[in-house]
């Protein structure tokens, strides 16, 4: 019997308060003009969270999450299966998006899956390639090879190579430190789970035990990640997932993907000595292969775009260069800055709205156009989705790009409307100085 892990996750620091008290202290004239500059100030700062939030910007959702936000994250490993598409049928009626901890060979068996999780909009994971635990966990370099080889096909398949990683069962009893400590130099977020729904315990779990364990939270839990299958044989999960979800929505929870920024929720290393005599890799190897991987990502950089008082964050992974150009998936892009996107199959065009802007990104000619105004081959397709050029994307949006500045952990875009705009922004900043 395999023994109930243990979790570890780091704790996040509490935002303090500051009284205003004292502000409205003084003579009457005085506590006019102190409650004249207050509104000012809050209507400010609501517009600022507005289009914070609008923009699906990572920064500020992680920043103004207050402690009653509730979040759960369901995900599905193993596959893509026999039971994806029944799995992705459920999740889109319902409108709920999920991760996909995915295999390598099948997912060279289904690349049609593969494409359609992403183009539903749910994130990708990598979960090895065959996932045979004696090899995998015999010797790191294996588990690497496998993890590189995955990877290498979800890029064949969808144009970009996720830094997310599962290892199959989990990491306990399976990783040393070593493991953790490679893969984040690698840049590699590994993420474990903190409910089972159990469907992987025997054969044939049936769906009412599937739906009991997963939503056994326990308590204190305000972030659940919950695992389940869709590789294999799992009917017994596909039927229980309607239940699951209805579960977390009456309860109040939000559903959201999981992202390579994320605190990662990880076992701790297993206390008995199981892997004593697996050799740790050489400082050469390790120079040569895990060293300077977290380059593919940027050197592990992420993209922020700022419009005026909006902002949204592209993780690693989520953008790419193409010689000069930041290519992003529009798909992504737009649902980070509050737009929507459609997909019609037929003109294998992808339509774009973002305000009062209709955008439309065709994958056959290549041309990213709007009304007058067209850009022939910007377009790229690969896998299912639809990459596009920041700068040309900007513009049909009717920005302008102003700056492109970078330091260590960030590239910073920023884009304006007008020159106007920019104006009333700069003096607003200086009259609140």
């Amino acid at each position: 019997m395999v023994q109930r892990p243990e979790l570890r996750i780091k704790g996040k620091g509490e935002i303090p308060v500051t009284s205003i008290h004292t502000f409205l202290s003084g003579q009457w004239s005085v506590i006019l003009v102190r409650v004249a500059i207050l509104l000012c100030v809050f209507a400010v700062y609501a517009g600022t969270a507005y289009a914070s939030s609008a923009s699906g910007s990572d920064d500020s959702i992680r920043e103004d999450k207050n402690t009653q936000d509730k979040v759960v994250y369901l995900s599905f490993d193993d596959g893509p299966g026999n039971h994806t598409r029944e799995v992705l049928d459920i999740l889109r009626k319902e409108q709920v998006l999920a991760t996909f901890f995915v295999l390598g060979e099948q997912a060279e068996r289904y690349p049609e899956l593969i494409r359609s999780l992403v183009e539903d909009g749910h994130a990708l994971g990598n979960h090895t390639f065959n996932h045979q635990y004696k090899q995998l966990y015999s010797d790191f370099k294996v588990f690497w090879n496998q993890i590189k080889q995955t990877e290498d096909v979800l890029e064949r398949i969808t144009g970009f190579r996720p830094n997310l990683v599962r290892a199959p069962g989990g990491t306990y009893g399976h990783f040393d430190q070593s493991y953790f400590d490679l893969l984040q130099l690698g840049g590699y977020t590994v993420m474990d789970w903190n409910v089972d729904s159990g469907d992987s315990k025997r054969k044939g779990v049936p769906a009412k035990e599937i739906l009991k364990n997963s939503t056994k939270v326990p308590a204190g839990t305000r972030s659940v990640i919950v695992l389940m299958h869709d590789g294999g044989a799992h009917a017994e999960t596909v039927k229980a997932l309607p239940g699951i979800i209805k579960y977390y929505r009456d309860h109040g929870y939000r559903f959201d993907i999981i992202k390579s920024s994320d605190q990662p929720v990880q076992f701790r290393v297993h206390p008995d000595a199981k892997y004593k005599s697996r050799k740790a890799p050489g400082k050469a190897w390790i120079a040569e292969h895990v060293e300077g991987n977290a380059a593919l990502w940027l050197t592990s950089k992420k993209l922020k775009i700022e419009v005026g008082l909006a902002a949204a964050t592209l993780q690693p992974g989520e953008f790419r260069m193409d010689g000069q150009r930041i290519m992003v998936p529009l798909r992504t892009f737009m649902k980070k800055f509050g737009g929507s996107t459609r997909w019609d199959p037929e003109t294998r065009t992808a339509t774009a709205v973002w305000k009062e802007r209709t955008i439309h990104a065709d994958s056959v000619s290549g041309t990213l156009s709007s009304t007058g105004v067209i850009e022939t081959g910007a377009v790229q397709s690969q896998g299912g989705t639809i990459w596009v050029p920041l700068r040309e994307l900007l513009e049909q949006m009717g920005l302008k790009v102003n700056s492109l500045t970078s330091n260590k952990a960030e590239w910073t875009v920023k884009a304006g409307a007008s020159r106007s705009i920019s104006a009333m922004n700069l003096i607003f900043k200086y009259k609140m100085i």
